[in-house]
């Protein structure tokens, strides 16, 4: 009988000691694996800075308003946009060896047409209806280049409209005034371009020779904005 007894103490110790080794080594096993396990970050929300000049942020403001996007285009450069008395553009740029530059001038429609539509209820203020106002700017910035009305002037055809996703606009092929303003540049043409109750967008390319190399460029300038749908 103590042998029994002996012998189930002796069984009861080794079940004991296995299960302790087997614990020990379970926990130590789980351990290792948790310092295996990479903790995933935990994704924070932001909003990229905008990069560039100071320039280059206001204009991509104002293209916002006006429901628009920009990509700046390969092989130009930023430089600082004219604004006086004369001629008032919101960003500029230019292909550094080629001679030739762009203006732009980008304008909200959404506040003329607030204006406007309030006024269809008083009939002693009568206002233009601001989708028109891209035809006047248009006239207004070629007679100030020109100094006459001396230009050819015609309308985009639905093609040219549908890559700038605009529902109307006008090209302008001017001989410019010899004017320190315009650096002497010879010949520019003018595009206006407009989004039926959402905004205006006028472009200005400028160069001392109207050849296939100035329309050329004007394309990889133009390429770079357009309306959003």
């Amino acid at each position: 009988m103590k042998a029994i007894v002996k012998q189930n103490k002796h069984i009861l110790l080794q079940l004991a000691l296995l299960f302790f080794v087997t614990s020990g080594s379970a926990q130590v096993s789980f351990q290792h694996a948790k310092t295996k396990v990479k903790k995933k970050p935990i994704p924070t929300l932001f909003r990229p800075a905008v990069q560039g000049s100071e320039q280059f942020k206001e204009f991509l403001q104002l293209l916002a308003q006006a429901n628009a996007t920009f990509t700046f285009p390969k092989g130009f450069k930023e430089i600082p946009a004219t604004n006086n008395e004369d001629f008032s553009f919101d960003y500029a740029m230019e292909m550094p060896g080629k001679g030739f530059e762009v203006w732009f001038q980008v304008k909200s429609q959404k506040e003329n047409w607030a204006s406007y539509e309030r006024s269809q209820n008083d009939k002693g203020r009568q206002l233009a209806n601001p989708d028109s106002l891209y035809g006047e700017m248009g006239k207004a910035h070629a007679i100030a280049l020109t100094g006459d009305n001396n230009y050819f002037e015609r309308k985009l055809p639905q093609n040219v409209l549908d890559r700038y996703n605009a529902d109307a606009g006008k090209s302008y092929l001017l001989n410019l005034l010899d004017l320190p303003a315009t650096k002497h540049y010879k010949y520019a043409l003018l595009i206006t371009l407009m989004r039926s109750h959402t905004g205006i967008i006028l472009m200005v390319c400028f160069a001392n020779e109207k050849d296939p190399e100035f329309f050329k460029n004007i394309d990889k300038a133009g390429n770079s904005l357009k309306f959003k749908m």
